[in-house]
C-alpha cells in the first residue's frame, strides 16, 4: 500500500509529463455533466492517458464505469484523502475521484514508434472485394454502385439481381445485431421509395444474433454469412474471385480489341 501524500506527488509529476497512469485503490467517484452519477466506495482501477482520457474500471465488464476526456487536472489532499479532479470545458463535465487507499500506482512513459496505424479487414476493404464477385452471395447478382449516399445514410453496395430487382447490401465485419437490421430496413425503404422499383435487402456478416435474425425475417430481409482471413497486407473473403469487371476495365478491354482489329486491316 502506498501513502496518499506520496501518491499525490507522483501523480502530479506524471500528469505534467503526460505519462500513462494506472492506479488501483479504494475510492468514491462523482460525475457531473450531461447527467449526474455517484459511485460508492469500492476498489477501482483508474486509467489516465497522455491524451487526457480518464477511465474508471470495476472488476467486471469491458467498458469503464465512468469515462471523461479531460482538458484540465487537479489533485489535492482533503480530510486525509487524495482527491483527483478532471474537467472538460465543452460540454462542461467533471469527474472527481476521492481515494481513501492506494494499493498500486504504476507510471509509464509511452511513445509510438510509428503513427501510421492501418486497420486490416475494414468494411471498406471487404466491400471492395465483394464488388469483384457478388456472385459469392447470389448467382446473377451484379454491382451497380458502391457507397451510394442516401438521406438516412450510405449504402455499402447497391446491386441488381437476375430478375432486375434492386438489392441493398449492408456489410458488417462483426456480428450483426438489432441495429444492423434496422439500418438495412431504413435503406431498403428509402431506395424503394426513391427508385420506384422492387428492392431487396441483404445483410452480410460473419454471424448474426438470434433476435436480429428473427427481426430480419419478419421484415422480409435476407442474411448471408461469410468468413474472412486477416493477414498482411489485407484481409480476404473466403471464396472470392475477380469475376466482374469495372467499367474502366471493360473500356480498356474494348480499346485493346479495337486496336487489334485495326492492326489486322
Amino acid at each position: 500500500m502506498m501513502e496518499l501524500e506520496a501518491a499525490k506527488e507522483s501523480l502530479d509529476r506524471a500528469l505534467a509529463r503526460k505519462d500513462l497512469i494506472m492506479l488501483i485503490g479504494d475510492c468514491r467517484v462523482l460525475y457531473h455533466g450531461r447527467a449526474a452519477s455517484n459511485l460508492p466506495l469500492g476498489s477501482r482501477l483508474l486509467l489516465i492517458k497522455g491524451d487526457g482520457s480518464f477511465a474508471i474500471h470495476q472488476n467486471k465488464l469491458l467498458r469503464p464505469t465512468n469515462y471523461l476526456m479531460a482538458n484540465s487536472w487537479s489533485t489535492k489532499m482533503e480530510d486525509g484523502k487524495l482527491v483527483i479532479a478532471a474537467t472538460k470545458r465543452t460540454p462542461k463535465e467533471s469527474l472527481t475521484v476521492t481515494l481513501e487507499k492506494v494499493e498500486m500506482l504504476n507510471l509509464h512513459t509511452m511513445e509510438d514508434k510509428k503513427s501510421d496505424f492501418k486497420l486490416v479487414g475494414s468494411e471498406r476493404e471487404l466491400s471492395n472485394q465483394l464488388m469483384d464477385d457478388l456472385e459469392v452471395l447470389e448467382k446473377g447478382l451484379k454491382p451497380l454502385k458502391q457507397e451510394s449516399h442516401l438521406r438516412k445514410g450510405m449504402i455499402d453496395i447497391l446491386a441488381e439481381d437476375k430478375d432486375g430487382h434492386l438489392v441493398v447490401i449492408e456489410l458488417k465485419r462483426r456480428q450483426a445485431d438489432y441495429d444492423s437490421v434496422m439500418q438495412l430496413q431504413r435503406y431498403v425503404t428509402e431506395v424503394k421509395k426513391t427508385k420506384g422499383r422492387t428492392t431487396r435487402g441483404i445483410l452480410v456478416a460473419p454471424e448474426i444474433r438470434k433476435t436480429a435474425m428473427e427481426l430480419l425475417k419478419n421484415n422480409g430481409l435476407e442474411f448471408r454469412s461469410y468468413q474472412f482471413d486477416v493477414s498482411q497486407p489485407k484481409a480476404t473473403i473466403a471464396g472470392i474471385e475477380k469475376k466482374q469487371r469495372t467499367i474502366f476495365e471493360a473500356f480498356d478491354e474494348n480499346t485493346i480489341t479495337a486496336k487489334k482489329k485495326e492492326t489486322k486491316k
